[in-house]
């Protein structure tokens, strides 16, 4: 399902992004000539074939935009040499000539594909004119567009309470057209513990698998309002393009039932968009503030963050799905302090960064996550990293221009896809002297109560067909057995959850596993098999632990031990049974370990993107969800990779 979401993806990405591909010192006719756009067009970019680690729903009307094999307009071929012209759009979207000439002229100055407004659109030259493009333009310029009564100048108002009204979705929807339940199984390490022997650290492995997503039903996962917050600073101007590309695709890939607001920031902050449901009309004007943003100023990443937070926390309704989107190339210029790098960050709200609670007690208020996106290799990934791991998202480092539409397809695939809600696992002992020792889980909440008797594990919202894993290390005591007697099924733990239903928040009891094991006098070899799953997952932990050590050890400048650890963890990986099984979460593992060396071997190259490059490792640990990062598409700790295996 995820796989063929992919290929969909990729084929209208290819036609949406083609312009991308064309190096910066490629110079053509039209290149000279920026009004001249009759030449051939650029190639396609290379996309990454790694497959999606959601089973995303991807907007129809994405997939259904016309392909450059033919004219919109009259449904015609486009290839060369037929003897008409082939005009590219500045949108991108290519037509014939005569098409689109004979469609302006009727006062049509929009895209006929993507809706975007033109700013510079063909026209006929009169036929005694012997030649236009001598005179340099196969266009006519355009005025922008106004509305009639509209002030040139966007005012904000006072209070963010102007949100679309959300469509009523409650008809139809009963509970025999909900989502099923998510899924828990449960794996010990090993099959049998001698009874004559205790274990203090033996460990169980806990999954969790969301279920697919059900394009049938009316109503298959939760709604979102989603707030982009865009870098429009000066560094942004050679980018901006490419930003009004991405944030477009996430327009593509919105629902009906779907809002979205835009909050642009350089030296000062403003909304240009307020909350639109993402249809109609509300796409249309969200395409074309985008298309008309320009770049200018410093960077005042904390006052775009403030002004987005109040868009979601003065809204008068409310979807139950609410998430930030952070892009950025710098620093923040306006609020940085020489002393702490990340000072500024204190002036944040609490609702997007809590530990600036000044009582210390959890706050009752909900947390937005922010999902910060970290261009080029100026960017404060320190500064975006804390952001998103304060807040629930994941930190992305786009290093690469190529790599960009992977990432936000893994982002909005994901926020657009989420089946279940607050999810929490429970596990219980379900043996005298059993007791659970620890349940790392990464940046989810865990709490060990009861004398350790009981665990809780807050899981939160899950994406369609995510699968997250968590180990759980029991201590389990001397059990006294007669003789040869081999005790069947020995209980250690019992495993349940509950979540709630994505769109009705109705509370769901998720059926657990009970974890048995045999406690015989004496193991047979086959009683001494470790479970490579746990194995694994134990390599993951360790891994984990060592970045975020040699992280550590990097920013005192004590790059030689960090390199030590690193090779010390390498070699520690490669000797474990699951490794030496071939297991794709071991190669990726060992591939992220070469890698990180190898941009900590300076303190040069780390400034330069080891720290962004690991600090986005650790981000997609600490929630097992993939973040993009590098020149490449790496799957961080194999998220997709095990999706594909394990189903």
């Amino acid at each position: 399902m995820a796989l063929s979401a992919w290929r969909k993806l990729k084929r209208s990405l290819k036609s949406k992004l083609s312009f991308l591909s064309r190096p910066a010192n490629h110079a053509t006719a039209s290149d000279e000539n920026p009004r001249l756009n009759t030449a051939t067009p650029p190639p396609l970019p290379t996309i990454s074939s790694t497959s999606f680690s959601f089973g995303s729903r991807l907007s129809r009307s994405f997939s259904l935009h016309s392909t450059p094999k033919k004219c919109a307009i009259c449904l015609r071929s486009l290839k060369k040499g037929q003897g008409q012209a082939i005009f590219y759009a500045e949108c991108s979207h290519p037509f014939h000539f005569n098409c689109i000439a004979d469609n302006v002229k009727h006062g049509n100055l929009r895209c006929p594909v993507c809706r975007s407004k033109w700013k510079d659109v063909p026209f006929q030259a009169p036929k005694n004119v012997p030649s236009f493009q001598r005179s340099g333009s196969l266009h006519a310029h355009v005025p922008s567009y106004r509305a009639p009564n509209a002030s040139p100048v966007h005012i904000e108002p006072d209070h963010f309470s102007d949100d679309e009204v959300i469509p009523d979705v409650s008809q139809g929807q009963s509970s025999s057209s909900r989502p099923h339940a998510i899924t828990v199984k449960t794996l010990p390490e090993y099959p049998a513990v001698s009874a004559s022997e205790s274990f203090s650290n033996f460990g169980v492995l806990v999954r969790v698998l969301a279920p697919p997503l059900d394009n049938s039903l009316p109503h298959h996962r939760a709604p979102i309002d989603i707030v982009t917050v865009l870098d429009v600073s000066g560094s942004m101007a050679s980018k901006l393009i490419l930003l009004k590309r991405a944030v477009n695709f996430i327009l593509q890939n919105l629902g009906p039932s779907d809002r979205l607001s835009i909050v642009t920031f350089s030296s000062s902050a403003r909304r240009i968009l307020p909350l639109r449901i993402m249809s109609g009309s509300g796409r249309e004007d969200a395409i074309r503030v985008v298309n008309s943003l320009s770049a200018i100023g410093g960077t005042n990443i904390v006052a775009g963050l403030k002004k987005g937070i109040r868009v979601l926390e003065e809204r008068r309704q409310h979807n139950s799905v609410a998430s930030i989107i952070l892009l950025s190339d710098g620093c923040d210029t306006q609020s940085h302090n020489t002393h702490n790098r990340l000072e500024y960050l204190k002036s944040l709200p609490t609702s997007i960064f809590p530990s600036n609670n000044a009582s210390g007690e959890e706050s009752q208020q909900p947390t937005f996550p922010i999902h910060t996106f970290g261009f080029g290799l100026d960017h404060d990934s320190a500064a975006m990293h804390a952001i998103s791991d304060e807040s629930g998202g994941t930190f992305s480092f786009i290093e690469s221009i190529d790599i960009l539409q992977d990432a936000f397809a893994r982002c909005i695939g994901g926020l657009t896809s989420i089946v279940a809600r607050d999810v929490q696992l429970k596990v219980r002992s379900a043996s005298p002297g059993v007791q659970i020792m620890s349940t790392p889980s990464g940046k989810h909440k865990n709490k060990i109560f009861d004398q350790g008797q009981q665990a809780t594990i807050d899981i939160g919202d899950l994406y369609a067909e995510e699968e997250k894993d968590f180990l759980v290390f029991l201590s389990i005591p001397i059990f006294s057995v007669d003789g040869e007697e081999r005790l069947e099924n020995t209980p250690l733990v019992d495993v349940s959850g509950f979540q709630k239903d994505s769109v009705s928040m109705d509370t769901i009891q998720v059926e657990g596993e009970r974890v048995e094991i045999q406690r015989p006098q004496l193991l047979s070899p086959i009683d001494q098999v470790l479970c490579l799953e746990v194995d694994r997952q134990r390599n993951r932990l360790q891994v984990t632990e060592t970045l975020a050590k040699t992280q550590r050890m990097a920013e005192m400048g004590d790059l030689k031990g960090a390199q030590a650890l690193l090779a010390e963890q390498l070699s520690t990986l490669l000797s474990t049974a699951s490794a030496q099984a071939g297991y794709d979460l071991c190669n990726q593992l060992e591939a992220e370990l070469k890698e990180t060396r190898k941009r900590m071997e300076t303190r040069e190259l780390y400034e330069h993107s080891g720290r962004a490059y690991v600090l986005s490792g650790m981000s997609s640990h600490s929630w097992q969800r993939a973040a993009t990062r590098g020149f490449t598409m790496p799957v961080s700790s194999g998220w997709e990779l095990r999706y594909e295996n394990y189903h």
